[in-house]
């Protein structure tokens, strides 16, 4: 018979005889189909309330320094026992970040700059420092921060959250940093778009207000210093954690969907008539700060976290996959506290030697092995306060086909189907109803045959959608429909 697939996730649409779905649940997609997604693994000691905040910040050797941030004070992690010590100026605690913010971070050159709206800018010196300090130069409280060509750039800044702010070129922490006109350091009000809600750092920077969004170009030379210029009206950013930059790509959600953003380009839909009604009913909008984007650094997804109107208080529970590559969504069943990216701790180039020999001739390990250890992945501070990587055993995977129906005839089998994947352990279903307004009723899961590979199943109904189930802790790679053995349709009834 054949091939049934489970099709692209487009939950907003009818899946009736179409080739879309919108049940898949804990898979990333495939060229051919559907892979799974590791559940988080912990690595560190408990931080000891939510986390509001983490990054990762590398020496020039290579080793990582991993941060993290609570209400009202900064941390930083033992690289031997993983656990958390306090680095807050004065040894804290700070003016607690307000409700729906997050700390956020960035890294020019050697320096940690650290910012909410209630704080001084902090600042840590990653090759000398032992607490953060005050940045100097008197530069404004603010919310969001980044990194645009040799300048940090603040904005949402607590004395007028409507101006951008820059600092000195290649200075950011002397006297006359974030003095303007001195070093090119300077500052630009914005009449329109309302306030400034994020900033997306790189050669160029795009800053992100409530309904207008503007790139930043450098003028060297020129006493503006940078070119502000609109390139979106009526389109802004909702939810400032979900603004995500991979590579010299942006993403970001708006009250109209999700978007992105290429070099040089304007913004264009990714969700629409795809996720993006769905997501907007499910998403928890009084907890903007748990919604949260960030992009893998080893694949070509961005994970977008969110807290469901149903989930717990102070974590997200689910999440979007956005494959850029193929252009295609999945969700996710994840919960925790703080997104972030980091390489595993305590791994310095120095230690190459040690782990796979200095004697070219005689290495017989993959330098492969050596990248994945101090190349960044995706990492997360889970529900008990623990920074986590995506290592853990396999979730529970479940997809649905389409609704299969035919032109009013009866779907009927006899055998069942052959679900089309390497995983050794499937549970197939088959749901039932009689008619399009009727509820759905879900089908009893039959275990696949290890000797046939069908889950054998009687089915008789008029429209039918074929699910399957993959354990969590399932050693599997791909899934990519199911072939039904005997898929028959019978006279009108």
């Amino acid at each position: 018979m054949p091939l049934i697939p489970f099709g692209e996730y487009k939950p907003d649409l009818s899946d009736y005889e179409a080739q879309t779905g919108r049940n898949v649940l804990n898979v990333v997609p495939r060229g051919d189909g559907y892979g799974p997604y590791p559940s988080l693994t912990s690595i560190s000691q408990a931080l000891g309330e939510q986390c509001r905040g983490a990054f990762a910040a590398y020496k020039t050797d290579g080793s990582v320094v991993v941060f993290a941030a609570t209400a009202g004070d900064l941390w930083r992690m033992d690289n031997t026992t993983y656990a958390f010590s306090k680095v807050s100026l004065g040894g804290g605690p700070y003016a607690a970040i307000a409700a729906n913010d997050n700390w956020q971070f960035v890294q020019f050159n050697n320096l940690v700059i650290a910012v909410q709206a209630n704080v001084t800018p902090q600042v840590f010196d990653i090759s000398s420092s032992a607490a953060f300090a005050n940045l100097a130069g008197n530069p404004p409280q603010a919310r969001y921060i980044d990194v645009v060509g040799r300048f940090v750039v603040l904005n949402g800044l607590l004395s007028n959250p409507n101006r951008v702010k820059w600092s000195g070129l290649n200075d950011v922490n002397g006297p006359n940093s974030w003095t303007a006109g001195i070093n090119s350091s300077d500052e630009q009000d914005l009449a329109d778009g309302g306030f400034c809600r994020g900033i997306a750092g790189g050669e160029t920077g795009v800053i992100f207000q409530d309904n207008i969004i503007r790139r930043m170009i450098y003028l060297p030379g020129d006493p503006r210093v940078f070119q502000i210029q609109k390139i979106s009206e009526g389109l802004g950013i909702y939810g400032p954690s979900s603004l995500v930059r991979s590579g010299s790509s942006i993403f970001f959600y708006s009250l109209k969907g999700f978007h992105r953003i290429d070099p040089g380009g304007v913004p264009v839909p990714i969700g629409r008539e795809r996720v993006d009604r769905t997501f907007s009913t499910d998403l928890d909008a009084t907890n903007p700060q748990l919604f949260q984007g960030l992009s893998d650094p080893r694949s070509s997804r961005i994970i977008w976290a969110y807290k469901s109107v149903n989930g717990v208080v102070n974590q997200f529970d689910k999440a979007l996959c956005y494959d850029q590559v193929l252009d295609k969504f999945t969700p996710l069943r994840i919960s925790g506290e703080y997104l972030f990216k980091m390489a595993q701790p305590g791994i310095t180039l120095e230690a190459v030697d040690t782990l796979i020999g200095s004697n070219l001739d005689a290495i017989t390990q993959s330098f492969d092995s050596l990248s994945t250890v101090i190349v960044p992945e995706l990492a997360a501070f889970s529900t008990d306060h623990k920074a986590s990587f995506f290592r853990g055993p396999n979730l529970e995977a479940t997809l649905e086909t389409a609704e299969q129906g035919t032109d009013g005839r009866r779907v009927k089998l006899k055998i069942g189907f052959r679900p089309v994947s390497d995983a050794p352990a499937v549970y197939g279903s088959a749901s039932r109803r009689e008619n399009l307004q009727s509820a759905v009723q879900a089908g009893v899961e039959r275990l696949v045959n290890a000797v046939t590979g069908i889950c054998n199943m009687l089915v008789d109904t008029r429209y039918s959608r074929f699910r399957c189930r993959i354990p969590a802790g399932t050693v599997w790679t791909f899934i990519n429909g199911v072939e039904p053995v005997d898929l028959a349709a019978k006279g009108k009834r």
